[in-house]
């Protein structure tokens, strides 16, 4: 059987951008290489997954239900056909339909692109590689945020590399847009 590819699309999501409640470093430039991925994948008519976060409660610092700031950036809206997947926890396929529609539709093979790299595509990653999918990582189609940790601050882009770096060394190929792009 020949291998399927989607992309997912994790949290690219209103808040995330300049004006947003919460505004991750580099978002602009992730979502750029992702609207490249995107036209990619519409042009050869390969699946496309939007994984969109809601949290359960009004009290959170952000995606909360129903919100503006909880819809795709419409510079990635879903277009018909796209697949949508809401969720409500860090992990894209805790709680979700996400491994039922990957498994129905035939896809073993997946490209990740979205936000945060700390968070939601480090959580999604894993769990793929775990549940044996094949996993392709687009490092500039994903953003991140400055941490602190124990009185010690952590530059977004360190952040962002240090979860490449381990992503890369056992749950995916780790590429940019222009890698993986001259490779369609």
């Amino acid at each position: 059987m020949m291998s399927k590819t989607a992309l997912i699309i994790v949290d690219m999501q209103n808040d995330y951008f300049p004006d947003g409640k919460w505004t991750l470093r580099g978002i602009e430039a992730a979502a750029g290489n992702t609207a490249r991925l995107l036209t990619s994948f519409r042009e050869s008519r390969q699946p496309v997954i939007h994984v969109r976060h809601e949290f359960a409660s009004n009290d959170a610092p952000f995606f909360t239900p129903g919100s503006e700031g909880a819809h795709i950036h419409e510079s990635l809206s879903p277009a018909d056909g796209e697949f949508q997947i809401l969720k409500h926890e860090v992990n894209g396929f805790k709680g979700t339909e996400l491994r039922e529609l990957l498994q129905r539709e035939g896809i073993t093979q997946l490209v990740i692109a979205g936000a945060m790299s700390h968070i939601c595509i480090d959580a999604i990653t894993r769990a793929a590689a775990d549940l044996g999918y094949s996993n392709t990582l687009i490092h500039d189609a994903c953003a991140t945020l400055d941490l602190e940790f124990n009185g010690v601050h952590v530059p977004a882009a360190q952040v962002h590399a240090a979860f490449m770096a381990a992503l890369a060394f056992a749950y995916a190929e780790v590429v940019s847009t222009d890698q993986w792009l001259s490779r369609q």
